[in-house]
This record gives structure tokens, C-alpha cells and sequence, in this order.
């Protein structure tokens, strides 16, 4: 490699981990290396720097870099909701509702540019067409919705390309609606569409060039899934075998490991469904580090921990340990010794990431149901619940809860830090939280 050219890399991935580019942040593992002095309690007035108004609700993560904040959002007054302000399991929109990417200032919260970038905004129970989050490199922005519409934005809201996935490649047939977000390496963009509910259409994968939106390829993705169990929702994430990084796609009773240039399936592991149960959807994504995969299963089991790699069918050879404490909603996150797991109801367990050995488990925090991811930063663990609470508990093999906050609306957006500002998006508002200067 060109020096230059890896003084440019070595540069842009320093920048990275200052910021929150994409979904599960700099590290594809939840964390936030570079944030420090957060608050662990907050109100919606105190240690709260400002609050900003949206239009619509979304389970989309804002997506931070240096001053600009990205989300994506319905139109306002989207009809999604009951009168109480949770999603509603029958509720429809009206199909010219507008779906929008904001840039937000985030020295107080105003909104500096709007782009749409779908319409037809409709309602899947926790879902709508704002569900995958924005992708960004601090120069471009990527949207993808839940109708396929993906765009390309340069930082200050100039349309570069638009495709869409739908009027390509057939619509997806996943049961309550695509929510899987891009995933961002290098010049590329990697998406997967793992579907078959409502649809007999192949799944499949396929990368893009990210400055002109042209395929560098498109693969059919099998797999042994009936029904429901075809459906998956994760997102794409990178490991690295040998010194060499692969795709890893989770869904559809299995986890695939992909070449990077060529998308051709290099290796494949079951066993996230032994009693073949046809409603096995895939929400939480795998979590990855280095070569080693840690894949949760429907409500967490099977939990498997497995190494990437080999070649054709790994199963049985592959594995680390195996466990029941996996999450069925929540993406887990690790500082890389611990894996900390945050189920659906509010459990927090701790695993010992190379051994598997469980550090502690079935501690409860409040109460509620549970679909955001967790946040590690500054050595605390953010976990916030579908109404709006957050729980911060210590990081580390020794379970200690170190301030719970509550926030007065539907929350199924997860919260991300930078610097020593933490951001949670609700139903109703965009907060910024940390100390006030």
C-alpha cells in the first residue's frame, strides 16, 4: 500500500473513533472508545444540553460526526401511534406520509438541512420506513429505508445517487418490515436482504461502491429456514481470519461468512435453531471480535460463540460455547473481555468473552420491555428501555447500577456517546445529555 494512502486510512479511522458513523458506532461493537466524562443521571431538564423537537417517531440511531447529527424520520403527525404513544400493531399511514433525513446542529439541537428521501411511510408493530439508520464518513451520508429507496447525500444535502432495491431486485417479504442497516467498510457498502415470510423470492447480499452506488456484487444468500424463520433483521458485520476480513451475515437459522471482493460464501454454521421452529426470526445482530462470532438465537437460544472460518459447512467444528443468555432484541456489546447482554425484559448477564464462563447473571434493572441495544462508554453501560428509562450500570465483572433516568416517551431508538455528550432519540424529542457548560 501507498504510504500515503495508509496515512489517509490511519487518519480516517482515528477521526471514526471520535465519532458515531454508523449503527452500532466506530467499533461495530456499541462502544464509544473516545467518550468520557458522561452523566449517569439526568432528568428531561437537568444535565440536559438542549432537546430537540421531530416530527415522527423512529427506531433509527441518530449517527453523530463532529457537529452534525443525522437521523431519519416520518413526516410529522405520522399516524403510527396510539393515543398513549406507543406504536400501534394495526395502525396505518397514510401513504403520502414523507420519510426525511435530518441534519441536525449539535451545538443546540436546529435542524440545518432535510432531504426526503421515501414516502409511503407505513407501520410495521415496532417499524416504519425510518427503521434502518443513516451511514456516514464524515465527507457522505447513506439512507436506506424500509421500502428500498437508497440514497447517497453529500455531507451538506446534495443527492448523489438513488436506487431502489424493491423496483430492482423484488419486494422484500420480511414479516414486520426491513429494518437492517448498510454496513460501511472501506469503499463499500454491504446490505443484506434476508427474507421469505411473505415472499418466495431468494435472499441475498450485495456491496456497492460507495460514491456511485454501482454493485461490486450481488450474491443469492440459501439457507434451511421455513417460514418466519427466513426473516432476518440484523446487520451486516466484518471479522478477521487469517489477517483478512470476511462478511458476516446472521439470520435464517445461520451465520455466513463472505469474501469481501467477490461475495461468494466462504463458510456457513447452523444449530441457531435445533427445534427447527418455523417462527425463528433473527433481530439482534452477531457480535464480532476479531475471528470470534458470538451469535444469539431467537430470545437468546441457543447463544453460540463460534471462530469464523475454514471452509463450507463449519458446524460442530467451529464452536466456542454454548449458552441460553443470549438476547432475542438487543445487540450485545463487550469492551473485549466481557460480553454484556441485555434481554428483552430487563436481565443483564455477563459473560467471559473467551472462555464463556457466565462473570453473573439474571441481575434485573428497570422494569419494561427492552429494544434498543446498550451503550459501553467511559466504562459505563447506558441500557434504556421502551419507556424511556435508562439504566447505567458499571462495566466490569461486578454488577453495580450507578444511576437510573427516566424521559417521558417511547424509546426504541439506541443511545450512542461522543465526547462527553451522550444522544437518545425518543417518540418526541432528540436529547443531548451531559454536563451543562
Amino acid at each position: 500500500m501507498h504510504p500515503g494512502k495508509f496515512c489517509s486510512l490511519a487518519l480516517f479511522a482515528a477521526t471514526a473513533f471520535a465519532n458515531w458513523p454508523q449503527w452500532r458506532g466506530p467499533m461495530f461493537n456499541g462502544t464509544a472508545p473516545s467518550a468520557k466524562n458522561l452523566v449517569t443521571t439526568w432528568t428531561d431538564k437537568d444535565n440536559v444540553q438542549w432537546r430537540a423537537k421531530l416530527p415522527s417517531w423512529s427506531a433509527a440511531t441518530p449517527i453523530v460526526w463532529e457537529n452534525t447529527i443525522f437521523v431519519t424520520t416520518g413526516e410529522e403527525g405520522f399516524s403510527g401511534h396510539t393515543e398513549d404513544g406507543r406504536a400501534s400493531r394495526n395502525g396505518k399511514a397514510d401513504q403520502h406520509d414523507k420519510v426525511f433525513l435530518l441534519a441536525v446542529d449539535r451545538k443546540d439541537g436546529s435542524t440545518i438541512w432535510k432531504r426526503q428521501i421515501a414516502e409511503g411511510n407505513r407501520l410495521f408493530r415496532k417499524h416504519n420506513l425510518t427503521s434502518p439508520s443513516p451511514i456516514t464518513d464524515g465527507k457522505h451520508v447513506w439512507t436506506m429505508t424500509g421500502s428500498g429507496k437508497f440514497a447517497c447525500f453529500t455531507f451538506d444535502g446534495k443527492l448523489v445517487w438513488e436506487r431502489d432495491v424493491i423496483a430492482e431486485y423484488g419486494r422484500i417479504g420480511i414479516n414486520h418490515g426491513y429494518a437492517s442497516t448498510p454496513l460501511l467498510e472501506g469503499n463499500r457498502l454491504y446490505i443484506e436482504v434476508i427474507h421469505g415470510f411473505t415472499t418466495d423470492d431468494p435472499s441475498y447480499v450485495f456491496a456497492v461502491d460507495k460514491l456511485t452506488g454501482k454493485n461490486v456484487w450481488k450474491v443469492l444468500r440459501p439457507s434451511p429456514a421455513k417460514q418466519e424463520s427466513k426473516d432476518s433483521y440484523s446487520t451486516p458485520q466484518i471479522a478477521v481470519v487469517n489477517g483478512k476480513r470476511q462478511l458476516v451475515i446472521s439470520g435464517a437459522d445461520i451465520v455466513t461468512g463472505h469474501d469481501l471482493d467477490t461475495g461468494k460464501e466462504l463458510w456457513r454454521i447452523g444449530g441457531f435453531n435445533p427445534g427447527d421452529n418455523p417462527a425463528n426470526r433473527t433481530i439482534a445482530s452477531s457480535l464480532v471480535m476479531g475471528d470470534k462470532v458470538f451469535t444469539p438465537s431467537t430470545r437468546g437460544r441457543p447463544f453460540i460463540a463460534f471462530r469464523a472460518g475454514g471452509e463450507g459447512d463449519i458446524t460442530g467444528k467451529s464452536e466456542l460455547w454454548t449458552n441460553n443468555l443470549g438476547a432475542d432484541v438487543p445487540t450485545s456489546t463487550t469492551d473485549g473481555k466481557y460480553i454484556y447482554v441485555v434481554n428483552d425484559i430487563g436481565i443483564i448477564n455477563c459473560i467471559e468473552a473467551e472462555t464463556g464462563k457466565v462473570v453473573y447473571s439474571g441481575n434485573r434493572i428497570e422494569r419494561g420491555t427492552y429494544s434498543s441495544s446498550p451503550l459501553l462508554a467511559d466504562g459505563k453501560i447506558y441500557c434504556t428501555n421502551e419507556d424511556g428509562t435508562t439504566t447505567v450500570i458499571k462495566a466490569g465483572p461486578v454488577f453495580e447500577v450507578l444511576g437510573v433516568s427516566k424521559l417521558d416517551s417511547r424509546t426504541l431508538a439506541s443511545p450512542v456517546a461522543v465526547g462527553e455528550q451522550i444522544f437518545i432519540r425518543t417518540a418526541d424529542y432528540l436529547y443531548c445529555i451531559g454536563k451543562k457548560k
